[in-house]
């Protein structure tokens, strides 16, 4: 316990030490929100990837799909690296950054709204963030909490507590910076820490070999007639598995506090850069999680089970890291910290920027005849809200671990589909194609929230939403995604584009004549030489 403790006090000093010494980079709201468009490769890779993956990956993912597919749920990590992060990067990292400046745009609701030339989208966006990000956050929280249980034997809520201040004091004072640095070194333990944990687990099932081995004798509930089937390529439910694929992948690319990660890089080779970290760091974090998932099964009779008989997969994790050694279960501890409050520190920051600057600015200004906040009072809007997010999204985690809501992915899968079904499509055309209306973001706004509202509906009600299938959030999360991407091309070729001259110049950022060096580009002198 005192060796648990020590490496628990030392990770919390380091975390605030760094907020400490980023304070100056926050002494605006450029600074405060996104570092002043100055952020390095390794920092934003590092903050982008920690982002992604939380205690919901490795508590509430890992455990419930590879309680479901096995040794083939490492797909989704697979996925995770390939899709939601090497062609994230490739195929909005420049783009994003370069329209979002030539917009003078710091969220992405600010986007919807400067690029569709609507208010009323921006502060849509913005409500839509600011409603979706608490079911995500709480299940940060509640991931986190078993960990600690475990470890610590501490209550649910000192954990929620202890971590919604640790987090709330580095971003208040460090802001955006600080949140990269401590993502930075949160992404390190994170990847040894991945590492350290598989060789244990498996070097307790007496290696890769015996534990693939134990794993392929264990019989599918939902695949009887395949032999092996938590060993074989697809697993049981490969179609199930495609969707949780798409989902974790795709649904990226319409996350407000993921995209907001191109808003703040440096430059061109830090895009390029930051592109081969962020894939090599996701492969390596997600494939790990994903692929210790896969040996839950061989842990059946130590995880905890509903009063139906259904495992609990928020306990399957736990349990295989019970019987690890001390110092094993402190890295484990530190790791799923890190995961959790860089994932944390990115949404509260996020839904404080949004409300001030894409809301209440805009608000207060209408109400006082076009008198903007001072940088100095939008900067303590923006803190008092971050402030004011942690402390409800840390209340509603613990009302919410007493309700019938308790399995991690149900919540991830919630807020997940609804916004990216909402933002993905509006936000990947806006940046290629200048035909996009603001109609069709409309229109997709309207069919990602509402079919992730009618999920929702028919899951607390007990009802089928559309069929089986769609019932589960993550298949709906995944229809909403798909079918925005058919909204918006489809509205917009039926409606009307607003001032087309002044859309034409905004895609003209795209075409600025810039100097590059030799090995990136060969020029014509070049070649004649």
């Amino acid at each position: 316990m005192l060796l648990k403790c020590i490496i628990l006090i030392l990770f919390f000093a380091v975390m605030v030490g760094v907020g400490i010494y980023c304070r100056r980079s926050a002494s605006d709201v450029q600074g405060f929100v996104l570092g002043g468009r100055n952020v390095g490769s390794w920092l934003t890779a590092f903050a982008f990837g920690t982002s992604y993956f939380s205690a919901v990956i490795f508590v509430g993912y890992a455990g419930q799909f590879g309680w479901k597919y096995g040794l083939a749920a490492t797909w989704i990590g697979i996925g995770n690296a390939l899709i939601g992060s090497l062609l994230a990067w490739r195929i909005l990292g420049r783009r994003t950054r370069l329209m979002t400046q030539h917009l003078q745009s710091a969220t992405m609701p600010d986007f919807f709204g400067k690029r569709f030339f609507s208010n009323a989208l921006k502060v849509a966006a913005s409500v839509i963030v600011f409603v979706f990000l608490i079911p995500y956050t709480a299940s940060l929280y509640n991931g986190l909490s078993r960990l600690f249980s475990m470890a610590f034997s501490i209550d649910y809520v000192w954990c929620v507590l202890g971590m919604a201040i640790l987090t709330g004091i580095y971003v208040l004072v460090g802001g955006y910076m600080a949140t990269a640095v401590n993502d930075f070194i949160q992404g390190l333990i994170m990847l040894v820490g991945i590492c350290a944990v598989i060789a244990s687990v498996l070097s307790g099932n007496g290696g890769f070999s015996a534990a693939v081995e134990s794993l392929s004798h264990i019989p599918s509930e939902s695949a009887p007639g395949l032999g092996g089937a938590f060993v074989s390529f697809l697993g049981p439910q490969p179609l199930y598995l495609l969707g949780v694929v798409l989902l974790t992948s795709l649904g990226t690319w319409g996350l407000p506090q993921m995209v907001g990660k191109f808003y703040a890089i440096r430059n061109e080779a830090a895009i390029q850069k930051g592109t081969f970290i962020s894939t090599f760091f996701a492969i390596i974090v997600a494939g790990g999680c994903y692929f210790l998932g896969g040996f839950g099964r061989l842990y059946g009779q130590s995880i905890e089970y509903t009063p139906a008989g259904t495992p609990v997969y928020d306990s399957i994790v736990p349990s295989m890291l019970s019987s690890l050694p001390d110092l094993m279960i402190g890295v484990v501890i530190i790791l799923v910290l890190s995961a959790s409050m860089s994932t944390l520190s990115s949404l509260v920051l996020t839904s404080g920027s949004t409300l001030t600057l894409d809301i209440i600015d805009p608000a207060l200004a209408k109400v006082s005849k076009g008198t903007h906040m001072s940088e100095r009072r939008q900067l303590l809007c923006i803190r008092l809200l971050v402030l004011f997010f942690i402390i409800v999204s840390s209340v509603l985690a613990i009302i919410q671990a007493k309700s019938s809501v308790t399995f991690i992915a149900q919540l991830m899968g919630i807020s997940w589909g609804a916004l990216a079904g909402a933002f993905l499509a509006p936000f990947l055309y806006g940046l290629y194609w200048k035909r996009a209306t603001s109609a069709s973001v409309w229109a997709s706004f309207i069919t990602g929230v509402g079919i992730m509202c009618g999920c929702m509906y028919c899951t607390f009600t007990g009802k089928t939403f559309i069929s089986p299938f769609f019932t589960s959030p993550i298949n709906a999360g995944v229809m909403a995604m798909l079918l925005g991407l058919v909204v918006v091309p489809v509205v917009s070729l039926f409606s009307k584009v607003k001032r087309k001259e002044e859309v034409d110049g905004m895609f003209g950022c795209y075409d600025t004549t810039v100097t590059v060096r030799a090995s990136e580009a060969l020029s014509e002198e070049t070649l004649e030489n």
